[in-house]
Formats: C-alpha cells, sequence, structure tokens
C-alpha cells in the first residue's frame, strides 16, 4: 500500500467528491500531496491517514499524526505554511492557464500556484464555495450573447469581485480533414445521419453547443452521439480524426494539433479571469494583472494559433 499513490482525478473517484474539492484539500495542507511534473500526486497510506483523522482515529496507535517520520515529505501546502507562503488554485483546461501559473511561479513571491483542470460552470461554482483562487470562464449567455459576466453577475450576487481578459479565440466545428461533408453552420447539425462527439456538462463549448441549439430550433435527442462525452478538447478533436464521429466543438488551436482534423469558424469566444476581491488578495492579485500585461506572458500567448491578446489584462468588470 505505501508504495501506491493516486492522481487527483482517482482520489475525486475514490471519495465522489469534485476534484476541485481534492485540490482544496490539498491547498489547506489536510491531504499530503506531492507533485511530479504538472500532476498532483498522493500517496495510498497518506489518503488512509486523512480518511482516519476525518473519522477521528488515529493513524497510528504508537505515534501521533503531527510527528511524521523525518524521510516523509510534508505536502506543499505544509510547507508553504512553514514559510510564509501561500497556494493558490487556479481552475482552467487551456494551455494559457498553465502559461499564466508557471510566470505566477516565478515571478510572485511568496506564492504557489495548484493547477485545477475543470470546466467553466464548475469553476465558477468552485470559487464561489471557496475553493478556488483564480477562474477561468468562457460561457456564452444564449438569450444576451454576451460572454461570462451574466453568469458571473447571477452566482456572485453581492461579492466584491474582478474580471479581467485571458484571451479571445475562434470557436466552431471540428471537422474531417477538407470538411467532406461541407459542414459550415450551425444549421447543418440538422443533417440526418451527421454523426457528433460532445463535451461533459458545464464546459464552455457544451455550453455553446446549447445555446445555439436552442437558438436554432434542434433537439438534442436527435442528434447522433449528442450524449457521447470527451473530458478534454483533444478527446473530442481524436474522435474526429478517426473517423468516429463526423463533427465536434473545439477551437483552432486544438484542430491544428492533428493532421487529420480542419476548423470551421463560427465565433469569437471570450475567456476572463474572475477573482474574489479579499483582504489577503490584494498583492497577488495585482501581481497577477501585471503579469497579463507583461511583454514576456504576451509573447507565448501570441504563439497559440488564433489566439486574440488585443484586450488581454483588461479588467472587463469590477464589483
Amino acid at each position: 500500500m505505501s508504495e501506491m499513490s493516486y492522481t487527483v482525478e482517482e482520489i475525486a473517484r475514490l471519495l465522489r467528491i469534485s476534484k476541485v474539492t481534492v485540490y482544496d484539500l490539498i491547498k489547506k495542507g489536510d491531504l499530503v500531496s506531492y507533485r511530479v511534473g504538472k500532476q498532483m500526486r498522493v500517496d495510498a497510506a497518506d489518503l488512509d491517514a486523512y480518511k482516519k483523522r476525518e473519522k477521528g482515529v488515529s493513524p497510528n496507535p504508537q505515534e501521533d499524526f503531527t510527528d511524521r517520520p523525518a524521510d516523509r515529505s510534508p505536502s506543499y501546502p505544509a510547507v508553504a505554511a512553514a514559510n510564509g507562503m501561500r497556494t493558490i488554485v487556479i481552475t482552467g483546461q487551456d494551455i494559457s492557464i498553465d502559461i499564466l501559473a508557471r510566470h505566477i511561479e516565478k515571478n510572485v513571491m511568496g506564492i504557489r500556484p495548484l493547477r485545477a483542470y475543470v470546466g467553466s460552470l464548475d469553476s465558477l461554482i468552485s470559487l464561489y464555495r471557496g475553493e478556488c483562487d483564480v477562474v477561468s470562464t468562457h460561457l456564452l449567455d444564449g438569450e444576451t450573447g454576451e460572454y461570462n459576466l451574466p453568469y458571473i453577475r447571477r452566482i456572485f450576487i453581492g461579492s466584491s469581485y474582478l474580471v479581467v481578459n485571458l484571451l479571445s479565440r475562434p470557436c466552431g466545428f471540428l471537422v474531417a480533414k477538407g470538411n467532406p461533408l461541407d459542414l459550415h453552420g450551425w444549421k447543418d447539425l440538422k443533417r440526418p445521419g451527421l454523426r457528433m462527439v460532445n463535451r461533459e456538462k458545464g464546459v464552455g463549448a457544451r455550453v455553446l453547443l446549447d445555446a445555439q441549439l436552442c437558438l436554432h430550433g434542434i433537439r438534442s435527442e436527435r442528434l447522433i452521439g449528442y450524449d457521447q462525452e470527451e473530458s478534454n478538447p483533444i478527446g473530442v478533436a481524436a474522435k474526429v480524426a478517426s473517423g468516429e464521429a463526423d463533427i465536434g466543438i473545439g477551437h483552432e488551436k486544438t484542430a491544428a494539433m492533428m493532421d487529420n482534423v480542419d476548423f470551421v469558424k463560427l465565433i469569437e469566444e471570450r475567456v476572463d479571469l474572475v477573482m474574489l476581491k479579499k483582504p489577503h488578495n490584494r498583492e497577488w492579485i495585482q501581481a497577477l494583472l501585471q503579469i497579463l500585461n507583461s511583454k514576456a506572458f504576451l509573447n507565448e500567448l501570441r504563439v497559440i494559433p488564433g489566439t486574440d491578446i488585443s484586450q488581454t489584462g483588461t479588467v472587463m468588470l469590477e464589483t
């Protein structure tokens, strides 16, 4: 058992909680963890110790949990507390968030970012619950045609928050190379026999699709593959590339990663960052804003296919 370890996703399934909740436990130091590359892992023994603590059982009858063996490394949050540092959880599945986290880790003293690969809607709800610190979101409101702000206003009523643009990017259809079925607009989803691959509920691509289906009077149950879900953009593109699906919703940069996939632009999508304004957040929020407007960060975003950085760092809404 001592040699086993789990990923965040595996722990979420085992404990029947969300991935963001797992990251929150890591952030608070309740769950001992360590990093392998970009991935956080938890040893089976430490997961067992956490469960015993929650049950009020001593992990070792002969030893208090605080007196851990010297060769057992504590989780990062425990180290951070000792060094006067703080961890922050940043949500989002786009590579731009990975770039941002790397710049924060390199340039902001006293802050260590943790990445949570969670969809837009779940991220906003997790921020409301206090489980994360910086949320990336790209949710189209079907009624107003506006990105993000309608959702943020509804969820954070009475809260003080800051919304800052990260980037804009084209979103549309992922289709087979050469677009053999000549798919160019949302109404083409009405075609009989068209096979699609979908994203999970709560992510921006799924919200966009559902809004467009409603606007064009297309019933989801008539779409072959509507219930076939992939948990990441590459999974969608792979289904199209292999011929298992005719169409999926995605971004230009995803199509550019696949030899057998083309991209059909339908809409310009805006990705924003959301942060709650609290006294203990002010310093790192200001540092984050400086990073968003820095030449080094913008140069890295600029090379991502289809990325528009004309509004990066612009405050979209502040309360």
